[in-house]
């Protein structure tokens, strides 16, 4: 098992893991909004670091154990964000790599590939929509059903953060309206309970909530010139398929991997077989 370790960026750590060899090309998993870097699971890193990559995941500020911030005062903004990846590749010694982002992960990615076109090899985009302009207006809305989950879980006060078992139900509760055909409660429960233990402050996370964007990159979809992949569910209850449609459609060259039934959330274990062939051949440089 690979050892977790702090790269001291920007004025602050993030703390990372690698699996494989770092002479292999690099894919640096990027997770989503207020996820640490365990929803990238083990086995989906290990098997594509079997594929011949050097496989990154890390934690993003206020998430696992990087650098928090007091809980509603976020010192730092999604451009930083975006920034931390580019420093993050150079403090690994890595001159460029394939992105993988799930979410906000994929819309950091997207940023990236038209702000520091030369760090980037390809890009694989889950369960996202467009962060630039160029995508069709009128894309279908957040499905009513997670809409009224969002709704309500508002009006509800916040879990007391020290309460471990509740911390826990709450946030598997958050996966189940999100996901679809990959929930697992067994599964997600295994990888919350991972992450609120080893979390310095699992209260941060609800700080990716609050950031202020910070300046906006400058280009469209059309100047993403990179080799891209999009990976959609067709149940995805956020940002419905048609939002991975239109990416694909938009981003020049670019090609979509359909996942029937899937939800939002990263390709569950039924897939991987499909989604790893996917990314090896795409982050093959042929």
């Amino acid at each position: 098992m690979s050892i977790e370790r702090f790269a001291h960026v920007n004025g602050v750590a993030l703390c990372t893991q690698a699996f494989g060899q770092p002479g292999d090309p690099a894919v640096l998993l990027i997770s989503g909004m207020s996820s640490a870097m365990d929803w990238w699971e083990d086995g989906f890193c290990e098997r594509l670091a079997a594929g011949r990559r050097y496989v990154v995941r890390y934690d993003f500020r206020d998430t696992g154990r990087s650098t928090t911030y007091p809980r509603g005062k976020p010192g730092y903004t999604g451009a930083d964000l975006r920034r931390d990846v580019v420093a993050l590749l150079e403090a690994l010694g890595i001159l460029q790599a394939h992105l993988v982002g799930v979410s906000m992960g994929a819309v950091i990615a997207q940023c990236v590939a038209v702000e520091f076109p030369d760090r980037v090899g390809s890009l694989t985009l889950i369960a996202t929509t467009a962060a630039l302009p160029g995508s069709p207006e009128g894309l279908p809305q957040t499905d009513p059903e997670l809409a009224a989950y969002f709704e309500a879980a508002g009006g509800r006060p916040e879990p007391d953060w020290a309460d471990r078992t509740a911390v826990v139900e709450m946030l598997i509760e958050d996966q189940r309206a999100l996901m679809r055909g990959g929930f697992s409660e067994a599964r997600v429960r295994g990888v919350v309970e991972r992450i609120v233990d080893r979390s310095s402050d699992i209260a941060a996370m609800v700080n990716h909530q609050h950031l202020d964007p910070g300046r906006d990159p400058e280009g469209t979809l059309a100047d993403i010139d990179v080799p891209t992949l999009v990976v959609h569910g067709t149940a995805d209850p956020l940002f419905p398929f048609a939002h991975g449609e239109a990416l694909a459609d938009a981003i020049p060259n670019a090609a979509l991997l359909p996942l029937e039934g899937v939800g939002h959330e990263l390709p569950p274990e039924a897939e991987w077989d499909r989604v790893l062939e996917a990314l090896l051949r795409h982050t093959s440089g042929a």
